[in-house]
C-alpha cells in the first residue's frame, strides 16, 4: 500500500510538473526584432511584464534577420509577433508570415498606417536625421547636411545601418535619394551618394549602434530622432540631433502577429498593450512619435525640434518603398557594399 502511495505520489508530483512548466512556457510571447536599446523596448517589455505577466525576451535582429528567421521556421515557427519596419510589414504579409489582429484602438489608425485586415499596423514612428556625438567631432562642426557628410574632415566618423538588411539603414538611402532628387523608381542618386560617402570610409554595423554613439565610437549616425533625443535627456550625453538642410523622410515601425505562432493568446495580449494609452505614453516617453498623438503631451513634445525642422521632412509611401526596395538592395549589393 505504502508502494502505492509513493507511485501515486510521485506520478501526480511529475504531472503537476508538467503543467506548471506548460503555464510557465504560455506566459511567454517571443518577439522577433525587440532590442532593449531601440526605441526603449527595455522599458516597454517590463511594462508588458507588469500589465500581462507575459515575458517577452529581448532580441537583437533587425527587420532583415527576423523575416529570414520566421521564413526558415515556417514549419514550425517559433516567434509570436514582429516588430518591423514599415514596408517590411507589407513584404512579411505578401510571404504569407503574419495573420490578421486588430488590437483595441485598432480603428483610430490612419487608414495607410495599417492593414485593413490588421496583417500589420503602425505603433509609432521616427524621423531619419543625424545623431551627432559633439565631443567625438575634435572640434570639427556639426554637419548640417547630407553634403556635409561628404567632406573629408568627417572621414571615419560616419556610420549608417546596413541598408541591405536593417530597416533603418534602407529609410536612410531613401531618405538621401528624396533629398538630392530621386524617386521610388530611381535610386540612382542614393547609390551615387553611397559611393562618394565610401571614400569617406564609413562605418555600416548591421544592427542598432546607439550605445557606439555615446563612447564616441561612431560620431554621426544615421538614425531616428528617438534615439538621438533618449541619449540627451534621458543618457544626458554631448549628443545633437540634425534635420538635413536637403530634406528628409518619417517613418513608421509596424507591429503583426506571426502565422501559426505557438502563445496566441499572448501575442495578442502584446498587442493590445503596444497600441493601448498606457503602452502609447511609453513610446512617446521614449521620444518617438506615437500612432495614437493624442498621448504626445505638450511637455513632450516641447523636447523635440522646432515644427519649422520638422517640415522639412515628408512621410514615405509604405507600398511604393515595399517594391523598390529589392531593386535597391541588388544594385547596392553589387555597386556599393
Amino acid at each position: 500500500m505504502l508502494k502505492q502511495s509513493l507511485g501515486a505520489l510521485v506520478i501526480a508530483g511529475a504531472l503537476l510538473t508538467r503543467l506548471t512548466g506548460t503555464a510557465q512556457a504560455e506566459e511567454t510571447a517571443i518577439c522577433y526584432n525587440c532590442p532593449p536599446e531601440w526605441a526603449d523596448w527595455a522599458a516597454q517589455i517590463k511594462a508588458i511584464k507588469d500589465a500581462t505577466g507575459i515575458s517577452v525576451p529581448f532580441d537583437n535582429k533587425n527587420s532583415g534577420q527576423a523575416i529570414a528567421a520566421v521564413i526558415a521556421e515556417k514549419a514550425n515557427p517559433v516567434a509570436d509577433v514582429l516588430y518591423l519596419g514599415g514596408q517590411v510589414g507589407i513584404q512579411a504579409k505578401d510571404q504569407g508570415l503574419t495573420q490578421p489582429y486588430k488590437p483595441k484602438g485598432f480603428d483610430e489608425l490612419p487608414a495607410d498606417l495599417k492593414d485593413a485586415d490588421g496583417y500589420w499596423f503602425t505603433i509609432h514612428s521616427g524621423t531619419l536625421g543625424f545623431m551627432v556625438n559633439k565631443d567625438a567631432l575634435g572640434g570639427k562642426p556639426v554637419p548640417q547636411s547630407w553634403k556635409d557628410l561628404l567632406k573629408p574632415e568627417y572621414k571615419g566618423m560616419v556610420g549608417y545601418l546596413d541598408p541591405t538588411s536593417a530597416a533603418v539603414g534602407f529609410v536612410g538611402a531613401t531618405a538621401v535619394n528624396e533629398a538630392m532628387g530621386g524617386n521610388y523608381k530611381n535610386y540612382e542618386p542614393s547609390i551615387a551618394y553611397f559611393k562618394a560617402l565610401a571614400k569617406n570610409e564609413p562605418i555600416v554595423p548591421k544592427q542598432t549602434a546607439y550605445a557606439r554613439v555615446l563612447s564616441g565610437e561612431i560620431p554621426i549616425l544615421l538614425d531616428y530622432d528617438f534615439d538621438a533625443y533618449r541619449a540627451m535627456y534621458k543618457d544626458k550625453a554631448p549628443v545633437v540631433f540634425v534635420i538635413p538642410a536637403e530634406g528628409t523622410v518619417t517613418f513608421p515601425y509596424v507591429m503583426a502577429m506571426v502565422a501559426h505562432d505557438p502563445h496566441p493568446e499572448n501575442a495578442r495580449k502584446v498587442l493590445d498593450f503596444v497600441l493601448s494609452e498606457k503602452g502609447q505614453q511609453l513610446w512617446a516617453q521614449a521620444y518617438l512619435r506615437p500612432v495614437r498623438a493624442s498621448v504626445l503631451t505638450p511637455e513632450l513634445a516641447a523636447k523635440f525640434l522646432p515644427a519649422s525642422d520638422y517640415a522639412r521632412s515628408k512621410p514615405l509611401d509604405l507600398a511604393a518603398l515595399a517594391t523598390a526596395q529589392k531593386a535597391f538592395i541588388e544594385r547596392y549589393q553589387a555597386e556599393v557594399h
